[in-house]
Order: structure tokens, then C-alpha cells, then sequence
């Protein structure tokens, strides 16, 4: 359980760039002194740097994390969660499938028998995912490739985009916070997903409960434009407010 928790700490840290002693505590669920002692160790063995009641990175750790690591967290939640996101595409659909660890798996979760889907991406790995569905016409992006993430972003990936209107996108992202909205870590990345949700009828957001309540860099979408929130069963409680502007919350 501690292992498992001190994990989560780095893997935070990592998703958000620095954060506080308050604020892995609420994120955590757990008290600021168990929040300190497990800083504590991590520091000592070189995992994060502290400095005036924050925590980051050490220097050599804060480069982005390839998709593969991305994956490898949580991943049994992932699942579940693109699984339930997988079961709304209905034969006939257009959606947008956004990039990340998460809409990954509601690509390999989509089934073979939909017919007359179209899906558009901006992922390059869920395309090739997307290869075994024969009812399944994918449409890349284009654009300039973000090699650690295999995701396609400008110049060009905007233009394709601003031609389709889909049913629905399957969002990926860094924080779900009621008053700033859906967020994402990469500025880049962020004005491709901004697009897609104003190009798309409704906006599924994929996210496992570590993203709720946090902000992250970039702003992609105000919560009220966003028409289900699937999360994971340790989401026992969003926040209130979250629940208040996202009518249909699901936890998996």
C-alpha cells in the first residue's frame, strides 16, 4: 500500500510538473504527515526534489513521460474506463478519438462488429489499433508528430479537423476542475482537443480519479460543455461541484 501510494505521488508530480504538501493530500486521500514521510523516502532515493513545502521532478526526471509509461499506470482502471467509453459508439457514428494512455484503450476496447464508423485521430498508435475493425474507416490527422506521445498536432492537424463534425469525442486529459474547466499538460496538444470539442456534439471525457479537481497548463473546454465524465471506482466522491456541472458521471 505504501509502495503503491508512493507511486502515485511520482506519478503526480510527474502529470503536473510541482506540486504541494496540501495538495498531494487532497489528491491522495490521505493526511499531510503520512504526505511528508512518503516524500520523505522518495527524496531520499532520488525520486523528487523538495523545495519550500514543494515537490518536483529532479532535473534529469522531467522530461515527458513516453505514452508506454503512461499506460503502464493505473492501467486496470484505464481499461474499465475505455471500455464503458467504448460501449456508446453505435454503428453509423463519427467521433473524434483524442490522444493519451486512456482513449488508447477505448480504441482496443471498440467492437468488431460496428459498421459504418468513422473515427478521427490524432494518435497515430490508435490508428494502427483501429486496423482489425473492418467497419471502421479511420481518418488521421495529420501534421507535426510529437514522437513520445505518437500524436499528431500543428501546423496542419487543425485543418482536417475544422472540416468534420462528429457525434462525439473521447477526451483525454491532465485536470477536470468545475471552475477552470478540462485541461491538458501540453500546450500543443491542447489546441487540437480544444478543436475537437467544438467540433463534436457531445464531449465524452475519459479521465481515472487523479484528474478530478486538478488543473493542469493548457485549457481545452469549460465543464458544462462536457456531456459524460467516465472515471474510476476510487473516485468514491468527485468533488461536488464536478458532479454539479457534469450531470452523467460514471465510475467504473
Amino acid at each position: 500500500m505504501i509502495e503503491g501510494r508512493r507511486s502515485e505521488i511520482v506519478a503526480l508530480v510527474r502529470q503536473h510538473g510541482e506540486l504541494s504538501v496540501t495538495e498531494l493530500s487532497g489528491l491522495l486521500g490521505v493526511s499531510e504527515v503520512t504526505v511528508r514521510s512518503d516524500l520523505n523516502a522518495l527524496a531520499q532515493a532520488g525520486h523528487v526534489r523538495r523545495t519550500r513545502g514543494r515537490v518536483s521532478l529532479p532535473l534529469d526526471l522531467r522530461r515527458e513521460a513516453p505514452l508506454e509509461t503512461s499506460m503502464r499506470e493505473f492501467a486496470a482502471a484505464k481499461r474499465r474506463i475505455g471500455q464503458a467509453a467504448a460501449a456508446l459508439v453505435r454503428s453509423g457514428d463519427t467521433v473524434f478519438l483524442d490522444v493519451g494512455s486512456t482513449t488508447s484503450e477505448v480504441a482496443r476496447a471498440l467492437s468488431p462488429s460496428l459498421q459504418d464508423v468513422t473515427v478521427v485521430t490524432n494518435g497515430l498508435n490508435i490508428a494502427l489499433l483501429l486496423e482489425r475493425l473492418p467497419g471502421v474507416r479511420v481518418i488521421v490527422t495529420g501534421g507535426t508528430l510529437r514522437p513520445l506521445q505518437h500524436s499528431l498536432v500543428s501546423p496542419y492537424a487543425l485543418d482536417v479537423l475544422r472540416h468534420i463534425h462528429a457525434d462525439r469525442l473521447f477526451l483525454g486529459c491532465n485536470g477536470v476542475h468545475a471552475a477552470s474547466g478540462v485541461t491538458n499538460a501540453n500546450h500543443e496538444e491542447a489546441e487540437v482537443k480544444r478543436l475537437m470539442a467544438e467540433q463534436a456534439r457531445e464531449v465524452v471525457v475519459v479521465a481515472d480519479h487523479r484528474k478530478l479537481g486538478v488543473v493542469s497548463r493548457a485549457f481545452i473546454t469549460p465543464l458544462e460543455r462536457v456531456t459524460t465524465l467516465i472515471t474510476d471506482r476510487a473516485a468514491t466522491a468527485p468533488p461536488p461541484d464536478v458532479l454539479a456541472l457534469v450531470k452523467d458521471v460514471r465510475a467504473v
